[in-house]
């Protein structure tokens, strides 16, 4: 697939995905969903990607939905009258998928399903859909100049792409509740005072920082332990009971440890850098996904 408002550049098994509609400050579009969900899937498929940066072209990273499209500007069919059973039933259904769900929510759900560890350089104002798309992703860094705002109340709407599942979790309910009642724009600093992002950069340092964090996961670990941790975090923390964690995590190591986990440690017994074979998906457990 070819894009239009994004760019996908693979580098030494790190891919950069770009948000690349900068005259308008690179506004979320229904074709930028589409485009988004493609390349995330793509990458999560290809054993050349180990590590993903998102960042945007311009000075902004994503200005939100873009409000000055025709009809409703969330790209949503208002023909329809979707009801709970519709989601149940018809999820996957064409007519769902393209008018009634939020297009935000399909981009984080891919996220969440990637096989590839997530890495935001989040190098200017980030709002509605540019602030919530990356809270599915593991690592956020911020530039100084970088803002955030969870708007939807200013504008009449509710959270949308999984915002209410991943934010709590992310910066406490407190926290997700006030940033999300009053709709403030918030600095590189509250963000990162709150939880939210894990170190503020000043501009020109915030790629060349999150390419060297991205550097230290792709030459130095397991592809598929990365890949299996990242799913067991997710899914494992919102288990019912700690003990449906310790059966995939033994299900898990018992495997692994016989391939990547062999080589890691008699590379640590012999004082050398390990060789990891195995590659994701390619290689991932018979099990895996064990949640399916």
């Amino acid at each position: 697939m070819s894009y239009n408002t994004i760019g996908y550049a693979v580098e030494d098994r790190v891919l950069t995905i770009t948000l690349n509609r900068p005259e308008a400050m690179n506004a979320f579009t229904v074709e930028m969903c589409n485009e988004l969900v493609d390349a995330i899937n793509c990458a999560s498929n290809d054993d050349a990607v180990s590590v993903i940066v998102f960042t945007g072209a311009g000075k902004a990273y994503c200005a939100g939905m873009d409000l000055s499209v025709d009809g409703n500007v969330f790209g949503l069919d208002e023909s329809q009258n979707p009801g709970w059973q519709d989601l149940e039933e018809r999820f996957e259904a064409p007519e769902i998928v393209d008018g009634v769900r939020d297009t935000g929510g399909r981009v984080t759900l891919a996220l969440y399903d990637c096989n590839k560890p997530v890495i935001a350089a989040i190098n200017g104002v980030a709002v509605g859909i540019g602030a919530t798309m990356t809270l599915a992703m593991d690592i956020r860094l911020i530039s100084s100049k970088g803002r955030m705002g969870f708007v939807f109340s200013k504008i009449g709407i509710t959270p949308e792409a999984c915002s209410t599942w991943f934010l709590p979790r992310l910066v406490g309910m407190s926290k997700a509740l006030e940033w999300t009642y009053s709709g403030e724009i918030l600095d590189a600093q509250t963000v990162k005072e709150g939880g939210l992002v894990t170190a503020v950069y000043e501009p020109d340092e915030l790629l060349p920082a999150a390419y060297a964090l991205a550097r230290k996961i792709a030459d130095n670990t397991s592809p598929v332990g990365v890949a299996l941790t990242r799913q067991m975090m997710y899914r494992n923390s919102a288990a019912a009971h700690p003990v449906e964690a310790h059966k995939v995590e033994s299900l898990m190591i018992f495997d692994i440890s016989q391939k990547d986990g062999r080589e890691g440690v008699q590379a640590f017994m012999e004082k050398r850098k390990p060789q990891f074979t195995q590659k994701a998906p390619s290689d991932m457990p018979a099990l895996f996904p064990w949640w399916e």
